[in-house]
Formats: structure tokens, sequence, C-alpha cells
């Protein structure tokens, strides 16, 4: 099996951050597309950009591999500043959304091919080829072409490309793009237990929240060019910072109101405290929401309509002002769903589950 990638050792209380990104910047003309990212990833953790189209996410992936230079900040591998060093010198390993196998070749010279490149002897390289292929479970498929191979096996053989070489951080680029969806969630667990028992540092790039939340030690939301949120999914989820990232990730009740004497009174009459004073905004997940038929209680609405969602039933409740807010209930086998049009109450389970930003 291969080795994890050797590094510096260090202190398991002090170790230093593998890669550090600090107030990093990228400009196209007069486009800001990176502005002030700042990270630090640790040993062996596997931090995920996430956001949509056109926040910089790829843009930051980019630079840290030096394909683009930044226009400011610094980038630090194992403490030396990478700014000046060519993309073919740093310790990074790169896979891409397409995989670019190159489809004449084998899957031992695809994997092999940067070892031929670099004047490796060929018994050490067919070692680590090898090696490289049972690392990922690919070993009987040598002298396989990438069009004789699943899309999931094509995946693997661009991480064992990657894997040969050793890197210090391996970068990923949506990688899981051209799978299938039941493919793309086996791939995902796959892929962290894979990263994980061999200690890589990673950085996975996705505009795909499950995807996130999957893969990730810890999350870096971005926004327009920056890191909105950078924290561990359950903080992410259960606490997001802002109202842009609750939004972002999961699905969110949003309704206005005001923040008086530090409490903010909840739709159901109960309250939550809260620092902020005035017009604020509340954010409830439809999970922390309960129904309940033909009850009397303060919050009234009408099922406007319901799926099921696997082991979930997702009802969209429209409130008397006109609102919908989304509930999320456990599926019974015994009791049948409420039926559209049925009348109902809604309460919050916990109060202390719900963000409270500013309006």
């Amino acid at each position: 099996m291969m080795q994890g990638p050797r590094g510096p050792s260090a202190s398991t209380e002090t170790k230093a951050p593998v890669l550090r990104i600090g107030a990093l910047a990228k400009r196209f003309g007069s486009t800001t597309v990176l502005e002030d990212c700042t990270l630090d990833v640790a040993e062996g953790e596997i931090l995920t950009l996430l956001g949509p189209s056109g926040c910089g996410k790829t843009t930051l992936l980019r630079c840290i591999a030096g394909f683009w230079d930044a226009d400011g900040g610094t980038i630090e591998i194992d403490g030396q500043g990478m700014t000046r060093v060519p993309v073919n010198r740093r310790p990074v390993g790169v896979v891409f959304q397409s995989y670019a196998l190159f489809p004449h070749m084998t899957v031992a010279r695809n994997v092999g091919y940067a070892l031929r490149m670099g004047g490796m002897a060929r018994n050490e390289a067919a070692a680590r080829v090898a090696a490289a292929l049972e690392t990922v479970s690919l070993t009987g498929f040598e002298d396989r072409y990438p069009s004789q191979l699943s899309g999931g096996q094509q995946q693997r053989v661009a991480i064992a490309r990657v894997l040969v070489m050793e890197p210090r951080v391996l970068l990923l680029d949506e990688p899981f793009n051209a799978l299938d969806a039941k493919l793309r969630a086996t791939m995902q667990v796959e892929l962290r237990q894979l990263i994980k028992r061999l200690g890589l540092t990673s950085i996975f790039v996705t505009h795909d929240q499950e995807e996130a939340l999957t893969v990730s030690d810890r999350i870096a939301v971005m926004r327009a060019g920056r890191i909105e949120q950078a924290a561990t999914p359950d903080e992410i989820f259960d606490r997001p910072a802002t109202a842009y990232v609750a939004d972002f990730i999961g699905t969110s009740n949003f309704w206005q109101t005001r923040a008086e004497d530090g409490t903010v009174t909840l739709p159901d009459g109960q309250r939550v405290g809260t620092g902020l004073a005035g017009a604020v905004q509340v954010m409830a997940r439809p999970h922390n929401l309960r129904l309940a038929e033909a009850e009397a209680g303060p919050w009234q609405g009408t099922v406007a309509f319901h799926r099921n969602v696997g082991a979930l039933i997702e009802y969209h409740i429209k409130t008397a002002d006109g609102a919908t807010v989304k509930v999320a209930a456990m599926r019974q086998e015994r009791t049948r769903p409420l039926d559209d049009r049925a009348s109902v109450s809604l309460s919050i389970i916990d109060p202390a589950l719900c963000a409270v930003y500013p309006a």
C-alpha cells in the first residue's frame, strides 16, 4: 500500500498548518475575483471550498496549484512561500473535473506518465504505479484503456496518477461532475475514506452542498470572492454565521420581525434571545418545525404541497400572511401523510436552534 505523504515532524499539540493562505487576492482586468481570502489547512484535513458558480472557488484552487498568479497575499506550504515557485515545482497534485486521461495510453502508462517524464528509473516507477493502483483498488486493470473503464474507474485512475507523485497537498476540482447521482454518492464516501486512510491534506472544490457535507472535515463557504464562513459541517449547518450561509446550506425558512429587549417573539409565540435590536430576520430549518392537524394555535396554515423525500415527507405550508413555510417530517409506516389543503397548526420544536440575523 502507498504510504501517506511525508512532511516535517511536529508536536501533535503545536502542528503548524500544512497550507496557509493569507489575504489572497486575484483580479482579471477590472474584475476582482478573490479578495482577502485567508485560510489555514491542517495536516490530513479535507477542506472544501463551497459556493455557487462564479464565487471564486476554482480560481482559489488554481492559485494554490500555481496555474494562475495571485495579485496579492501569500500561499505557504509547510512554511515555504509558493508565490515564485512554478507549477511543476509545487508539492501539489490536482484531480480535474474531466480526469484528463490520455485515451491512447493504458491505465499503467497514464498513472506512470509523470514519473517517466521526470526520469525515474523504470523499476522504481513500476513499483510506485503498482502501489498507487492497489491503493485505489485497480490492481489488474493495468493494461486497460480509459475507454474500457466505467466513469468511477476513470476517476480512480486520475486519483492514482496524482497519488503516485506523493503530493503534500491534494487538490480536487469538482471531481464527481461526470458521474451519475448514485455513483457520485458512492464515490464521495470512497474518496473520503481513501484520503483519510492516506492522511492527505486536501482541498476539495464543489458547488454541491450535500457533497461538501459528506466529504469535508471543514467547509469554507465562498461568496463573491470572499470566504463567508469556514467551519465544520455540523457548525455550518446548525450554526450558520450569516443569512447567506444559512440560505446556501440546506433548506431554510426566513421571516422578518423585530427584536425587543434582547428577545425575538417567534410566530408560534415562543421567544428566543438575541444580541440584536430592531429589524431582524429569523431562520428555522424544516426539521425544527412540527405540524399538528386541525389544532388551535397562534401559527396556522394550509398544506399547499407535499412530497416524499426518502425517509422524510416535505410539506409546503401556506400561512395566513401568504408566506410558504417548509416542514420536514419523518415518514411513519402506519400514518397517512397530511392531504393537500388540510388545515394545520405549526410550532417550533427548539427555539434555541433558530438563528437571528440583521434584517
